[in-house]
């Protein structure tokens, strides 16, 4: 599920999308990425698989602005094709710095803080 929230305009909104395992598959291999506009670190490995799932995933935070770490595992879950695999992206994203982690009343949140 990934929620969107911001405002067009003068107008409010919040939009829900959820979407199944296959859903996030699918637009894993339809993502476009485009060139960061901040050069790539020197020890940064090529461009590969793995590349491009981070990007996707450092893509749902970022759209979502902020989100609860359960649903994010999910999420990642789904992206990545197993629960092993959403861990290893949620500890990546919890060290990166371009995500902030706040202690949630129930769960962590993360935030998007680049750009």
């Amino acid at each position: 599920m990934v929620r969107i929230r911001g405002r067009i305009g003068d107008w409010p909104v919040d939009l829900t999308l959820e979407l199944d395992a296959g859903d996030w598959a699918q637009l894993a291999q339809h993502m476009a990425l485009a060139p960061a506009s901040a050069p790539a670190p020197a020890a940064a490995p090529a461009a590969d698989a793995g590349d491009a799932l981070w990007q996707t995933a450092l893509q749902l935070v970022r759209d979502a602005g902020q989100v609860e770490g359960p649903r994010l595992m999910s999420q990642l879950a789904a992206l990545a094709g197993g629960e092993a695999a959403g861990k290893r992206l949620l500890v990546r994203l919890r060290h990166c710095a371009q995500i902030r982690m706040e202690t949630g009343a129930d769960a962590p949140i993360y935030h998007w803080v680049a750009e």
